[in-house]
C-alpha cells in the first residue's frame, strides 16, 4: 500500500511554488540531453550546462531537452528562469506523486503523464513523466535515465514520418503515444499473468495462488489510478482553446484518445475478470472442504451403527446367551461387515460416495 501514499510532510507550511523534491534520488547526477533538429539538420549532444539552453529558446528549429534526475532543484530552478516556466508548474515537476493533469500557462503548456514500465524483480513502476510544451521546444523531465522513447529518437534521427517535417506539438504527442502505447505492453504481460493464474485456479489452487492473485489486483489498481487521469488531459487538449496545438496535429491527440480509452476498457475488463478469480478461489476452496466434510460425514455414518452394536456387547451383564455362544465373536463381525457393505453399496447408489 506504500506506493498509494505520497510523502508530502516536508512541503507542510512552505509557500506556494518553494522547490522541493518529493520522491526517491534515483540517479546520482541530473543528465541533460539535447535533441535539435529541423527539415535537413539534426544535432544531438549531452549538455555540460543548463546555461547552453540559453539560445534555444528562440532557435527556428525544434527543440527537445531531456532532464533525467529530478533531485538537483538548482538545475530545476535555471531551467525555469530561462524558459519564463511558472514556480508552481517547477514545484509539480519536482513533486513526484503528481497525478496525470495539464496546464495552459501563458505560452507553455505543462503536462503530466505517468510513464509504465516494469522492474527486473517483475514489480510495475509508476514514473512521473513531466512534459512543458513551447513554441519551439519541448521539454520533458524524468526521474530515471531510461524510458520508451527509443522509437522517436530513431524516427528524428532517420527523418523518418512527419517529426522532421512538423513542430514540437508534434513531438509532444509522439512522445505522449509512445508513453501510451508502452501501456498495452504492460497490459499484454498482466493478461498473460491472468491467465497462468487463472489455470493454476482450475487445476491445484493454493494459499500462494491467493497471495499472487491479490497482487495483481493490487497491481490493476495502481495501473487505474495512474492511467484513469490521462483521458481528462487529451480530452481537454481536444475541446480546449489551446494556442501550442495546431489544427493539423488535433487528429493525432485524437487517436492517443482512442488508444487511452482502449487501455481503460482493458484495465476495467481485468478487474472483473481478477473479482471473478477471487470468487473462483472461494468457491474452489469451499467445494473442497464441503468434499472433505462429505467424507467423513459418510465414515461417521457407517460407524453409527458398528458402534451401536459394539456398544451392546460391550455391556457386562452377566445375562447374555450370545456371549457363551462359540460363533458369537465371528457372528458380530459378520453383521458389522455386513451393515457397512449394505451402506456402502446404498451410498454408492444415491451418488454420494
Amino acid at each position: 500500500m506504500l506506493r498509494f501514499i505520497n510523502k508530502t510532510s516536508r512541503k507542510v507550511g512552505m509557500a506556494p511554488g518553494t522547490l522541493v523534491h518529493i520522491g526517491e534520488k534515483k540517479v546520482e547526477k541530473t543528465l541533460l540531453r539535447l535533441i535539435d533538429y529541423d527539415l535537413e539538420n539534426l544535432e544531438e549532444k549531452e549538455l555540460q550546462s543548463v546555461e547552453e539552453m540559453g539560445r534555444l529558446k528562440e532557435s527556428p528549429t525544434v527543440s527537445w531537452i531531456n532532464v533525467d534526475g529530478l533531485h538537483d532543484i538548482n538545475i530545476i530552478e535555471k531551467i525555469g528562469k530561462i524558459f519564463s516556466i511558472h514556480p508552481l508548474i517547477l514545484e509539480d515537476i519536482v513533486h513526484t506523486g503528481q497525478r496525470p493533469k495539464l496546464e495552459d500557462v501563458e505560452e507553455l503548456l505543462f503536462i503530466v503523464i505517468k510513464m509504465l514500465k516494469y522492474s527486473s524483480g517483475k514489480e510495475i513502476i509508476a514514473e512521473q513523466f513531466s512534459l512543458i510544451l513551447g513554441p519551439n521546444f519541448v521539454i520533458s523531465f524524468q526521474e530515471i535515465k531510461g524510458d520508451v522513447f527509443e522509437g522517436v529518437r530513431e524516427r528524428i534521427r532517420k527523418g523518418k514520418g512527419r517529426l522532421r517535417k512538423l513542430g514540437s506539438d508534434y513531438l509532444c504527442y509522439a512522445l505522449l503515444d509512445a508513453i501510451v502505447d508502452n501501456y498495452f505492453v504492460v497490459l499484454e504481460d498482466m493478461g498473460e499473468k491472468i491467465e497462468e493464474y487463472e489455470e493454476e485456479l482450475l487445476a491445484d489452487p493454493t494459499p500462494e495462488t491467493l497471495h499472487k492473485i491479490h497482487k495483481l489486483r493490487g497491481d490493476i489498481i495502481y495501473l487505474r489510478r495512474s492511467i484513469w487521469p490521462l483521458r481528462e488531459v487529451i480530452n481537454e487538449i481536444l475541446r480546449g482553446d489551446i494556442s501550442q496545438i495546431s489544427e493539423a496535429t488535433e487528429m493525432f491527440y485524437r487517436d492517443v484518445y482512442d488508444h487511452t480509452i482502449q487501455v481503460m476498457d482493458t484495465i476495467e475488463t481485468f478487474r472483473d475478470v481478477i473479482s471473478g478469480m477471487l470468487d473462483m478461489y472461494l468457491s474452489s476452496i469451499s467445494n473442497k472442504m464441503n468434499e472433505v466434510m462429505k467424507v467423513l460425514t459418510m465414515i461417521a455414518t457407517i460407524f453409527i451403527p458398528i458402534t451401536f452394536v459394539a456398544g451392546i456387547y460391550g455391556m457386562n451383564f452377566e445375562i447374555m446367551p450370545e456371549l457363551k455362544w462359540p460363533w458369537a465373536y465371528p457372528a458380530v463381525w459378520g453383521v458389522i461387515i455386513l451393515i457397512t457393505a449394505v451402506m456402502a453399496i446404498y451410498f454408492k447408489k444415491k451418488r454420494w460416495w
